[in-house]
């Protein structure tokens, strides 16, 4: 439970905080180029007009006479720090603009291509190569294919469950939201969720699940489809918000299909029952309540006991079997067999912590 109180932490540290707005700047790289060699050209050029008015100050050991080539010529290799000595400043004044001004000049232009070399070659290539290490080890992770309200709050809600972060791959095509899920720690991409190639640089089909959620339901649906293409073991849960479209989700080959709007109305209609039922199904259904669904495989100390007596002293609730839901009141939870589903519930406090690669998950 080391992350079960980082969003409530966040949230709190952000209302303390002032956090000015801010808009991106959307430059294209030869324009950042652009604009980095102007920068140093600027300054260079100006270090030529303050040596050619300066010119009194130098002297050409050669011929004696400083022309503006001879300016040019002496600058570049003062910048580049070069120093053959054929033309060097003789006066006081020419050596105070040589230290005070030349000086941090050589530094300023020294640090742009400096630079522009790291972000444009050493910094592309090694993220290139870091990215390209990390695909090729994605294995058994989460992949979440939209970061609008439903994706961030899962996002968020796996990582208070216990989630590495980098078990995490996001896939959205706004960078903003991308740039909030790197830094929760997630893997991103910037895709169409759409598209094969996309989904496979993400590695679709060693995914442990997917999780969809695109803001509308056609494109929901469609990237659902093209994920049980691509993918055509993975679980995958879907977000949709018309009733009409659960069907197509299911028959685009969505395992889980949440209606937001559905579950709001269950969620009014409780209340309307009693005061404390919406109160008690949100707490079920979040990792910040007192109790906890979990859903699992029966263990082989069970088979053969009944629901009411399972080893984690839950509350078992509900048995799959062969594909069917028995409830606790059914005669076929009155004894558990192998290869049985069991949905129970647990105490947030006394659940045991998850061990890698066990099949028991929350719900």
């Amino acid at each position: 439970m080391a992350r079960s109180h980082t969003r409530t932490e966040a949230r709190r540290v952000g209302k303390k905080r002032f956090t000015p707005l801010k808009r991106a700047v959307r430059l294209p790289v030869w324009g950042d180029l652009g604009i980095r060699l102007s920068l140093a050209l600027g300054l260079i050029f100006l270090v030529v007009m303050i040596h050619w008015w300066d010119r009194d100050g130098l002297v050409d050991n050669l011929d004696g006479h400083v022309s503006f080539l001879d300016v040019i010529y002496f600058t570049m290799i003062s910048i580049t720090t070069t120093g053959f000595g054929d033309i060097a400043p003789i006066s006081d004044r020419a050596r105070l603009v040589e230290a005070v001004i030349v000086t941090p000049v050589r530094f300023a232009v020294l640090f742009i291509f400096v630079g522009t070399a790291y972000n444009f070659i050493i910094k592309r290539s090694w993220e290139r190569w870091r990215m390209a290490r990390i695909q090729e080890q994605l294995t058994d992770h989460v992949v979440v294919l939209g970061f609008g309200v439903s994706g961030s709050e899962a996002v968020g809600e796996l990582i208070e469950r216990g989630t590495d972060p980098s078990c995490i791959v996001v896939m959205d095509g706004n960078a903003e939201r991308l740039e909030q899920a790197e830094l929760l720690g997630c893997n991103v991409i910037e895709a169409d969720a759409t598209r094969d190639e996309n989904l496979e640089a993400v590695r679709i089909a060693q995914a442990q699940t997917v999780l969809v959620s695109a803001g509308r339901d056609d494109a929901s649906i469609l990237i659902v489809l093209t994920v049980r293409h691509l993918a055509p073991n993975v679980p995958i849960s879907v977000v949709v918000r018309a009733a009409d479209n659960e069907l197509l989700a299911r028959q685009a080959g969505a395992d889980n299909v949440i209606n937001p709007v559905r579950f709001t109305g269950l969620l009014l209609a409780g209340s309307a029952q009693g005061a404390h039922i919406s109160e008690y199904m949100s707490d079920l259904a979040s990792v910040s309540g007192r109790v906890q669904l979990v859903e699992r495989k029966v263990k082989p100390e069970e088979i053969g006991r009944p629901l009411s007596d399972l080893a984690t002293g839950g509350r078992g609730l509900r048995i799959y079997r062969n594909g069917a839901a028995c409830g606790f009141w059914e005669d076929e939870a009155l004894c558990l067999q192998e290869g049985d589903v069991v949905v129970e519930i647990l105490p947030t406090d006394e659940r045991p912590e998850q061990p890698e690669g066990e099949d028991a998950q929350i719900l």
